[in-house]
């Protein structure tokens, strides 16, 4: 047992006190302040033998914080108390002094932290610290006046926990991924066996076409023919030809054959869409025309594009670039998508309003960033909202984070562009009068 010798009136020692925190419901976002802290501390006139048979009466006490008239100077850990102790003369030199002494020896610099701090932040921080202080306590600054004392040991099991529940939120994050996938896979096939199966008759219409249409010219040929040379015509084909309209249906049947021609074209280019936008890509990047697929992925956004939604293209000349276009097909969707539905209030409005008409432009080109060399194909698609915000800016800046607790299209596209591609994804406010609004800017390089 520790003795205190005899001594002039000095401050109380008051007794230490734990803070149990909110341990049982620790998440992600959980701080400091929700871990177990201890209040502990002595003026710097207090002795050492009563710091240490305070240490012994808890021998989970972590530590001891040091004030001088109440205001904080620093922290003593219970091991260098003991180190020091330990050393030659170490009883003499240090247990029977005013911890003032003791603190004059250990000028160490401790680590200081904010009860707002994230457990993940600080188990990082406290590991950054040297060697011989990886075990000493955290000082845990609550307000002004307030300072606990976090056991590193306590730190470190929630940040193990914590580790736990971010690899297990990774796998169901993974795993979630792979449904997904499987089931976009399967969509994929069903889509592409259902096209294939819509172009096997639209193939069979388009092919019949032409020969329908050389047969009915070649029949109604016959039929003028006939009525040059047949002077006296039978009342009763007269009276045929006045029932079933003959001169309309003569007049009428090469427009309802290219009207048939023109809905079998776009029943194709519909199918071969859809083959394109779910088709599984290789391996390995393939040469592509980006124009072709931006206008694939507007074949299948016609329906949500009402007639007060204007598309306007400035296709710049851009050559086959390597990349796995089905992923950029779904870049593309993702951006119409929402360019869509920021447009659709607009342009029910200029309906009542008769304001000018709400307006997607999609511009691309071929351009050089920094005068290296490099050549970056540029894809440009803007929506004429009004000019959007800074705060509005860092909101979607903030979609592209891979953040497990976040899964955006925004997310997924700046992924594919940048992790996939090697790309650039861009999103700024244009105040140019052609390309006025939210721009989306996507950089994919040439080489």
């Amino acid at each position: 047992m520790f003795t205190k010798p005899t001594s002039t009136a000095r401050s109380p020692l008051n007794a230490p006190s734990l803070t149990r925190g909110n341990t049982q419901s620790i998440q992600l976002e959980s701080t400091l302040k929700d871990l177990p802290l201890y209040d502990f501390a002595a003026e710097l006139d207090v002795l050492g033998t009563e710091v240490a048979r305070v240490f012994e009466q808890h021998s989970l006490l972590p530590g001891v914080i040091l004030t001088e008239q109440g205001r904080f100077v620093g922290m003593l850990p219970r091991q260098r108390l003991l180190e020091y102790l330990l050393r030659p003369y170490g009883v003499d030199l240090f247990l029977d002094k005013p911890l003032r002494v003791l603190h004059s020896y250990d000028r160490a610099v401790l680590l200081i932290l904010s009860g707002d701090t994230p457990i993940l932040s600080a188990a990082q921080q406290a590991l950054r610290r040297p060697f011989d202080r990886l075990s000493d306590p955290i000082v845990v600054h609550l307000d002004s006046d307030q300072y606990r004392i976090l056991d590193v040991h306590e730190l470190n099991i929630a940040y193990w926990q914590l580790r736990g529940i971010e690899t297990q939120v990774r796998i169901e994050r993974l795993q979630l991924q792979m449904v997904q996938s499987e089931k976009m896979a399967s969509l994929g096939r069903l889509v592409d066996g259902v096209s294939h199966e819509i172009l096997d008759p639209v193939s069979f219409i388009w092919g019949n076409l032409s020969h329908i249409a050389e047969y009915s010219r070649s029949l109604l040929e016959i039929i003028q023919v006939y009525e040059k040379y047949v002077i006296q015509v039978p009342q009763k084909i007269t009276d045929l030809k006045e029932e079933i309209e003959f001169d309309y249906i003569c007049e009428d049947l090469p427009k309802t054959l290219d009207s048939i021609r023109t809905g079998a074209e776009r029943l194709s280019r519909l199918a071969n869409s859809l083959q394109n936008f779910c088709h599984i890509d290789e391996v390995y990047p393939r040469p592509a025309n980006l124009h072709d697929c931006l206008d694939s992925v507007l074949l299948l956004l016609k329906s949500r594009l009402t007639s007060s939604i204007q598309v306007v293209k400035h296709y710049g000349h851009l050559p086959p670039i390597p990349c796995f276009i089905s992923q950029l097909s779904q870049v593309f969707m993702n951006i119409l998508n929402r360019s869509i539905d920021a447009l659709l209030n607009q342009a029910a409005r200029c309906e009542l309003e008769s304001c000018e008409s709400p307006k997607i432009t999609i511009l691309t080109e071929v351009c050089s960033l920094d005068g290296s060399g490099q050549r970056w194909v540029s894809v440009q698609i803007s929506d004429s909202n009004p000019e959007i915000s800074i705060e509005t800016q860092n909101q979607l800046l903030n979609a592209f984070s891979t953040d497990l607790a976040q899964e955006t299209s925004l997310a997924m596209s700046y992924r594919i562009v940048t992790g996939r591609h090697g790309g650039k994804f861009r999103v700024y406010s244009s105040i140019e009068p052609e390309f006025r609004g939210t721009v989306f800017e996507i950089l994919l390089p040439l080489n």
